[in-house]
């Protein structure tokens, strides 16, 4: 499991019905490529952020597949229609099996 890693989202905290909101999303993550060696020139582990997803109640916004060259704090910004209140749940998915999760309500105005 890496460490210090922090996931962080910024969502509205209302919206109308229908309307289009834009999310945006940070990983704190030092995403290791597994080509480097440490100071006894042993090979670090791999150790990356290789699938993003976000859910608003059950339904699947975005599901996005990371390859290596992706770059240390992945940045995600998207857009989606916000039809009910309810609450968006973001998964961030490390080779190591490690799962980060963080969830945010929005509400109807």
């Amino acid at each position: 499991m890496a460490e210090n890693v922090t996931p962080r989202v910024r969502v509205p905290r209302s919206a109308a019905a229908g309307e289009t909101i834009t999310i945006k999303t940070l990983i704190s993550h030092p995403m290791e490529s597994g080509q480097r060696k440490d100071s006894d020139g042993n090979p670090i582990p791999r150790s990356i952020i290789n699938r993003f997803t976000c859910e608003f109640n059950g339904e699947t916004v975005i599901d996005v597949q990371l390859e290596p060259a992706i770059s240390t704090n992945p940045y995600f910004e998207f857009e989606s229609l916000v039809p009910e209140a309810g609450t968006f749940v973001f998964t961030w998915y490390d080779d190591d099996g490690s799962v980060y999760t963080e969830s945010k309500d929005i509400a109807i105005a």
